[in-house]
């Protein structure tokens, strides 16, 4: 029955504690450095809050559930679980491909940190990514990527790294497991910022690993007590409890995103817009092949930086800020970071506002 669910019964159900008379229905928090030892010394328990944490056991087993994997791992950022994950596949004398149009910290991380390492690093844009991947060992996709919303077709990208015996990661942040599961479409690891819309609060920043493979998760998982980039115990708690109603944010969110995207699209104030919902965007037909829901994130292009700034100004309800997934709408000017895109380029990450006056809100603001 439990690939019958919706997203916000599965959502339920993967925070959900087990059914002990007595005990409490919510999860709890445990917020510990050190633990009470035992002596026998093989037992597995608990002893040092870098090494393992109840909360973070119970987050890992939801997140696993959601992503269709066996197991998870949490860190203390997005950036520190694909670092991680980097660090252990890709070896000095391997050659990695990198989103060129992703998130641009990723490509800095493999240029200054893993290229002097010996590793042979390759950008490559979604629609270049399975021709760059031809002879590479590691293949680090985004899709949708961000900010640009371009589409990488998982399925085919997957067959062609297997063919290969080459790793494939992929960064699921923008779609999130309820809008695609790319392990079912065939990567061997799935990488995330908890921090958007799983946790949706913009409250706290968190990331995450799920992979079936047993392999790489125990080498994951001994990066990560070695390195140290764990995420605390009241983090883990308020991911955990945030993610029950990720299911119910998340519908929100995207239905917000279609209504904006089909208004923007036809609004004589935007020069492009990007969404894979949009039945004329580019990726429409790959993202409709794997994708569930089309996420959150409306990628549009204003006359210039002026014109991005004056439709916050004259918005009742945008905020201007960085990241995305939270419950409020927010718009963040790309080019400030670096990105490749024009200067009145602008990333919209839909709230939970009603659709209705967000669309009008939005409407006014940009006439």
């Amino acid at each position: 029955m439990d690939g019958q669910y919706g997203d916000s019964t599965r959502s339920v159900k993967a925070v959900a504690s087990e059914h002990v008379p007595g005990s409490p229905v919510a999860p709890q928090p445990v917020s510990a450095a050190t633990f009470h030892l035992s002596a026998d010394e093989a037992a597995g328990l608990d002893t040092y809050g870098r090494s393992g944490n109840p909360t973070w056991r119970q987050l890992e087993s939801a997140l696993a559930e959601l992503e269709g994997a066996t197991a998870a791992l949490t860190f203390a950022s997005g950036m520190a679980a694909i670092t991680a994950a980097l660090r252990v596949l890709a070896k000095p004398g391997t050659k990695l491909v990198v989103p060129a149009d992703g998130y641009y910290q990723v490509r800095r991380y493999a240029s200054e940190y893993l290229a002097p390492q010996g590793v042979t690093v390759v950008e490559a844009s979604a629609e270049q990514m399975c021709e760059a991947s031809a002879d590479a060992d590691v293949v680090l996709a985004e899709s949708p990527a961000n900010p640009g919303l371009d589409v990488v077709d998982l399925y085919r990208l997957a067959m062609q790294c297997r063919r290969r015996g080459a790793i494939l990661v992929v960064d699921n942040t923008t779609a999130t497991p309820l809008g695609q599961q790319p392990l079912s479409l065939g990567a061997d690891v799935v990488v995330a910022s908890a921090t958007k819309a799983l946790s949706g609060h913009s409250d706290l920043v968190a990331g995450y690993v799920a992979s079936s493979r047993a392999d790489l998760m125990s080498a994951l998982e001994r990066e990560r007590l070695l390195a140290g980039a764990v995420l605390g115990g009241f983090e883990a708690w308020l991911v955990l409890r945030s993610l029950g109603t990720a299911g119910l944010r998340f519908e929100r969110q995207c239905q917000n995103a279609a209504a904006l995207a089909v208004m923007l699209h036809t609004h004589p104030a935007v020069r492009a817009v990007r969404y894979p919902g949009l039945p004329g965007d580019p990726a429409h037909g790959v993202a409709c092949a794997q994708m569930k829901r089309f996420g959150g994130l409306v990628a549009v292009e204003l006359a210039d930086a002026a014109a991005v700034e004056a439709l916050v100004r004259r918005s009742a309800l945008l905020v201007a800020s960085t990241s995305f997934g939270g419950i409020h709408t927010s718009v963040d000017r790309r080019a400030r970071w670096g990105d490749a895109v024009s200067e009145g380029f602008a990333r919209i990450s839909l709230g939970i506002e009603d659709t209705d006056d967000l669309v009008a809100d939005v409407e006014q603001a940009l006439a």
